[in-house]
This record gives C-alpha cells, sequence and structure tokens, in this order.
C-alpha cells in the first residue's frame, strides 16, 4: 500500500519490494509518480547537472546468426547486403567522430559466426593507441558469441578484450530478461547468460550499462521482473553505472506486423519514473530522446532521469526500425538549459568532462 510514510523511505533511498512496485505502476497517478522520481533524482543529483554524451554508434558488421523478430538491422551469413568494416573504414569514421567533438565510441555488431578473435582484439588495440579514446564495446550477446565461436570462457574473453583496450559495456541485447518472452521473439542469448556476462564484467572490473526495450507484447510483470533480476545483479556487484529504457520501434520488423503500435509517451514516462524510484542502487537514469524524441527526452529531465544520452552522430539499427530522430550536440545543451539544468559532457562511462560546450 502506497502511504506518505513509504513515499518518504523511498526519497530516501530505501529499497522497495516488487509487489510495490507493481502497485506504483498501476495505480499511482503519473504526476505523482513523476514527482517522486523526481525528487530521488533531486537527492542523488543535487548539482541539478544533466549529462550528455558526443559519440558515434560504429556497427563494424550487420552479419547476424540469430533472428530476432524485432530487428531490422541483421542480415543473414552470405547475403549481399550483409558487410564487415574494414579498419581504415572505421578510423575514417572515428576521426569524424573526433572532429565534431567525441570522446569515443559505441561499436556493436551482429552475431558473426566466422570473423576471426584477432578481428576485435587488434582493432581495439588500434583504436586505443592511434586515438586514446573511450572504447564502449560489444554487448553481451555478441560476447556471449565470441565464447561460443571461440571455444573460450566469457571471463577469457573479457580478459582479452580488456587488455586490447576495453574499457566499458553497452547493455545492449537486454530488451526482456525473462526467457518467455525472449524464445518468442528468437533471441539468441537467454537472460541468464546475458546477465552473467554482465556479472563477469563487473567482477573484473569492467563497468556497464543496463537497459530495457519494452513494447513488444509483454505483460506489466514481465518488465517488473526485467528491472528486479538488474537490482539484484546489482546488488552483488554495483557494477551498472546507468540504467537506460527504451521502446520497441516496429517499423522494417516482422515483430512489427503484430505489434505496429509505438509506447505512448506517458507509458514510456511512467516507466522511466518508475525506474528511478526502483533502482536505489544505479546511480544513473538515462531517457531515450532517440526513440521519444527530444521533446519526451526534456520532459523525462523531471521524471528521474539525470542523462539525455547521447547525439548518437552516426546509429544504424534502431534507426532501421523506424527511430528517426536526430540531434546535435548544441540542441541537446539548449534542451537541458531550458528545463533549469546544468548540461555537463560525459564519456561513456559517466565520467565528466566539461560543462556548457
Amino acid at each position: 500500500m502506497i502511504t506518505e510514510m513509504l513515499v518518504e523511505q523511498v526519497i530516501d533511498g530505501e529499497k522497495i519490494p516488487l509487489e510495490l512496485a507493481h502497485e506504483i505502476i498501476t495505480k499511482m497517478p503519473s504526476e505523482q509518480l513523476y514527482e517522486l522520481a523526481d525528487e530521488i533524482r533531486a537527492r542523488l543529483h543535487p548539482d541539478r547537472v544533466v549529462t550528455y554524451v558526443v559519440d558515434r554508434n560504429l556497427n563494424y558488421s550487420n552479419i547476424c546468426t540469430s533472428i530476432c523478430t524485432f530487428c531490422a538491422f541483421y542480415r543473414k551469413p552470405g547475403s549481399a547486403e550483409g558487410y564487415v568494416l574494414s579498419y581504415e573504414e572505421i578510423f575514417k569514421k572515428v576521426e569524424e567522430m573526433l572532429s565534431l567533438g567525441g570522446s569515443g565510441i559505441l561499436m556493436q555488431g551482429g552475431l558473426h559466426p566466422d570473423l576471426p578473435f584477432s578481428y576485435y582484439t587488434d582493432l581495439l588495440r588500434e583504436l586505443k593507441t592511434r586515438y586514446n579514446i573511450h572504447l564502449h564495446c560489444f554487448s553481451p550477446p555478441e560476447i556471449n558469441n565470441f565464447a561460443k565461436v571461440y571455444g573460450m570462457s566469457i571471463e577469457s574473453v573479457l580478459i582479452e578484450l580488456r587488455a586490447a583496450g576495453l574499457d566499458s559495456i553497452p547493455g545492449g541485447g537486454g530488451e526482456i530478461l525473462v526467457d518467455e518472452i525472449r524464445k518468442r521473439r528468437r533471441t539468441e542469448c537467454n537472460s541468464q547468460e546475458w546477465l552473467h556476462v554482465m556479472e563477469v564484467a563487473h567482477k573484473l572490473g569492467i563497468p556497464t550499462t543496463a537497459t530495457m526495450m519494452f513494447g513488444m507484447g509483454e505483460t506489466i510483470n514481465h518488465r517488473l521482473q526485467h528491472l528486479e533480476k538488474l537490482r539484484r545483479l546489482q546488488e552483488r556487484t554495483g557494477g551498472f553505472i546507468a540504467f537506460i529504457p527504451w521502446t520497441f520501434q516496429p517499423d522494417n520488423t516482422p515483430l512489427g506486423r503484430k505489434f505496429p503500435n509505438r509506447v505512448p509517451t506517458e507509458e514510456y514516462l511512467r516507466w522511466l519514473a518508475l525506474s528511478r524510484v526502483y533502482f536505489h542502487n544505479i546511480r544513473n537514469i538515462q531517457v531515450s530522446w532517440l526513440t521519444q524524441g527530444l521533446d519526451v527526452g526534456r520532459r523525462g529531465l523531471h521524471c528521474g532521469a539525470n542523462d539525455l544520452g547521447s547525439t548518437m552522430i552516426e546509429e544504424n539499427v534502431i534507426s532501421k526500425a523506424g527511430a528517426n530522430y536526430k540531434a546535435t550536440e548544441e540542441m541537446l545543451v539548449d534542451c537541458i538549459l531550458q528545463e533549469g539544468f546544468i548540461p555537463v559532457k560525459r564519456n561513456a562511462a559517466y565520467k565528466r568532462l566539461q560543462t556548457n560546450p
């Protein structure tokens, strides 16, 4: 039951039970929920700073052995539309990113069946040596795929990637961490495998982000189970530096024929706010302007979010599914200022780099 005393406990940073989260998301009026999340944000970030990042989402390959029904990016091995970027193509993209004030790259690709492991490790070394940038690379499904393809343990894969220059790991491939849903969506990596990659990374001292993609036919309880699994892992390791909820983009995807409608703004903001309330142990919450638009991004800064995400100099995955919003660094800074906050550029590890470019 939601009481004034309970609200005060939540604001003070106490953990709430799963049952209460269900009651909050189904019964609490939106404005009350937004206000509660905003008070928690203010406690955790009293300097009124909202961070953002200038980076490039670099997709080294679209060749993938998984056939996820929510994806419009992948191409099967042997497809004429499949590609693998050369190092020189990647270097050119990095140099373009640096010329625009970027601090690093978010590098992900498909689950390639036969690229040599040296393609990845040598690439990381070259990028670190040439540019000394932050390397936020390879989602848990990719890392899990490396282990299977090369006959290595997850720990060995991560140790080699870190030695080559890996700085942090993105939370891609999380979707909904409930296997009932993942099997229906033909997701290659199951929930335990995803969580295991993250737990090993955290134990090795590699920070990661966590995500939730919702709006593809899952229930409220499925979403809550996802949040609970992330929170339990965070209680054990403390390795998640941020949580980013975003919504399924249906265009050009097989699943979009069944679920063609996007998650409404209020539903998205309610789950964004609940994530701030629920994750007493994850410091940063990012609002997904890329899937919701900058207007919703601005509103999210009053619903618990303290981060506006990336300028996305390049984005090839969810844009193919219909996320066509664009933003420059100036646009993000202006949004933050207009909402009464202080904009601060960061890198992918949430290290602050400078105030007001």
